[in-house]
Formats: C-alpha cells, sequence, structure tokens
C-alpha cells in the first residue's frame, strides 16, 4: 500500500527529469554558439546590440529644384494627345486567420503568415511566406531583458529575450507547409 500512493509521484518526477533533459539537448546547439550569425547583428557594437531592431541609417537626397523656364510650343503646334492610363483590375489580398497567424494570399498563391507574440521578456512579430521563408519583423525587449536573434537557415528562426539566467524563446518554423511556433522558458 506505500509503494503505490508514490508511484504517480515518482512517474511525475521521471517525466520532468526527461523533459528537462530533452530540452537541454535541443538548446545546446544554439548556446553553444560564439557569435551571431546574422551579419547585421555581427556588425553592431556591443552595447547596441541590446536594443534591437537597429535605427536603419538615415539617407538623405537633395529635392529637385524647380525650373522656372516654360516649355515653349509653337503657334501651329497641336497639344500632346494623352491617353487615360490603363487601369489594371487587382483586387485585394484575401486575409483569415488560421492558429492564431493572421494569413494574406496574394494574387500570385503566395500565403503570408504574420504573428505577434508577447512574452514576459518582450514583444516579437514573426512573418512566414508558404515559401518557407521565416523572418522577423520587430522585436521589442521589456525592461531588463535584451533581444538576441538567431536564424541558422530560411525556414528556422528563434527569439531570445534574456535576463540574468532567465530566457523567453520564440522558436518559429516553417513546418509540415504550416507554420510552427513554440514559447518556452528557461531559468528563474
Amino acid at each position: 500500500m506505500g509503494s503505490s500512493r508514490w508511484a504517480p509521484i515518482a512517474g511525475w518526477a521521471a517525466a520532468t527529469a526527461t523533459s528537462i533533459v530533452l530540452a537541454s539537448v535541443a538548446i545546446l546547439p544554439v548556446l553553444r554558439a560564439t557569435e551571431p550569425r546574422d551579419g547585421a547583428l555581427a556588425q553592431l557594437p556591443a552595447a547596441a546590440a541590446s536594443s534591437f531592431p537597429a535605427p536603419l541609417p538615415s539617407a538623405t537626397t537633395p529635392a529637385p529644384r524647380p525650373t522656372s523656364k516654360k516649355p515653349q510650343r509653337s503657334p501651329t503646334s497641336k497639344p500632346p494627345i494623352t491617353s487615360k492610363p490603363a487601369t489594371r483590375s487587382t483586387t485585394p489580398p484575401k486575409t483569415t486567420t488560421e492558429d492564431g497567424w493572421t494569413v494574406t494570399t496574394a494574387d500570385d498563391g503566395v500565403r503570408t503568415y504574420v504573428r505577434s507574440f508577447q512574452v514576459e521578456g518582450g514583444q516579437a512579430v514573426i512573418r512566414m511566406t508558404s515559401d518557407a521563408v521565416v523572418e522577423l519583423v520587430t522585436a521589442t525587449p521589456a525592461d531588463g531583458y535584451a533581444v538576441q536573434k538567431f536564424q541558422d537557415s530560411a525556414d528556422n528562426l528563434a527569439v531570445y529575450f534574456n535576463e540574468t539566467n532567465h530566457s523567453f524563446i520564440i522558436h518559429a518554423t516553417w513546418w509540415d507547409d504550416k507554420p510552427f511556433a513554440e514559447v518556452s522558458e528557461i531559468g528563474q
């Protein structure tokens, strides 16, 4: 009798330990990465890497100066014939929602999936296409957190919101012809 009431607790402890070991093994390649593989992140100074997204460089181009000369016409010339521009009938993209993803289908059939993820460490917006391309649109860390992006292939992305000994991870990948995302927390 005494051992039967400990069986569920022992089973739970074994399942918990197994899931911790599996998660640790799965995250090891990411933790062993010594430098960011994203060229844009690697070029940022260390202090700026924690404030993602980086501001875009500003580009200024001089505005064209207006000319005061008017085109000369001969008295016998007729005004130019102008044709009405051809109007192309375009239908607005069809937008639906699937499993929390906002899905837009373009005229060419490519489907774009967009979803916002909110965790204690910050907020991220991720976009995927049916061409199996996953990209980070924005990532804004909460106070006390830093954000880090890791992408080892076009169809696999991880966004980390880190503080000392504590991380939230948003892992997004194109899987089985649809988007898949998982949010996890590591540490305390």
